[in-house]
């Protein structure tokens, strides 16, 4: 029984990586002068940045709007993450438990 549920398991968490990758997420700081693009699996996808919003003689607040960028990306991939892994849990248990983690 144990074996069956730990095999669904490690396939239900497969199937979600593979959703989470297909999931797009893009976070902008500044106006637009840093767009981050990543995936639900925390991947970076691309980073723009506009040159013209940026004063690229401050390489301090360059790299800070580049961080808080990519942090928002991670963060709003996280909230994915937990939102796929509470609905996968849900799925996995008999009807009327699947309230317990929602």
């Amino acid at each position: 029984m144990f074996g069956d549920l730990l095999g669904n398991l490690q396939q239900q968490q497969e199937e979600m990586r593979k959703k989470l990758a297909q999931v797009n997420i893009e976070a902008e700081v500044a106006d637009g002068a840093v767009v981050v693009k990543a995936n639900g699996n925390k991947e970076i996808l691309d980073i723009k940045i506009d040159p013209e919003k940026l004063d690229w003689n401050d390489q301090e607040q360059v790299l800070d709007l580049i961080i808080a960028a990519v942090n928002r990306a991670i963060e709003t991939a996280s909230d994915k993450e937990k939102e796929e892994a509470q609905q996968m849990m849900q799925n996995m248990l008999p009807p009327g438990l699947g309230n317990l983690f929602g």
